[in-house]
């Protein structure tokens, strides 16, 4: 999907869910890397994170477009924009909008704990992200060795 594609669906959302026309861009930002999307105050423009549309799909894509249109329409009408403010909780609910997207699969597969870690007196296992020195530490159970396990 192009940059053109993706602000001819945005304009179609925004008339379908909002009944009200979208006038600036959008586009797909791949500097993204946590959210879903995010709307430009100071130029009127939504950008898209693509890494969601090619690991999630075409409706995940629709479900953050909504939501950016909710800050997008509310700022042009002068409201409450932002995510605690009462106007766009109240717009999120009457137009179907998420809150939050989901997580990429991509990022929940770097969060996973890499390093499995055992004491040898009791058996207790630990799990961290980060590699360890086992020389260094000792079981916080029954102050025995640790090894690595992998």
């Amino acid at each position: 999907m192009t940059d053109k594609e993706l602000t001819r669906l945005v304009a179609q959302l925004s008339l379908q869910y909002f009944h009200k026309p979208f006038a600036d861009q959008a586009c797909f930002n791949s500097r993204l890397r946590t959210t879903g999307g995010r709307y430009l105050l100071h130029n009127r423009r939504i950008e898209i994170n693509p890494k969601y549309y090619k690991e999630i799909g075409r409706d995940e894509l629709i479900a953050i477009i909504k939501h950016e249109l909710c800050h997008y329409h509310l700022h042009i009408e002068g409201k409450g924009y932002r995510h605690g403010d009462e106007d766009f909780k109240q717009l999120l609910k009457q137009t179907g909008s998420p809150r939050h997207c989901k997580t990429l699969p991509s990022y929940q597969e770097q969060e996973r704990a890499h390093h499995h870690y055992q004491c040898l007196a009791c058996k207790q296992n630990y799990t961290r992200k980060k590699r360890m020195d086992v020389a260094r530490y000792r079981c916080g159970r029954c102050n025995g060795r640790i090894i690595y396990l992998k």
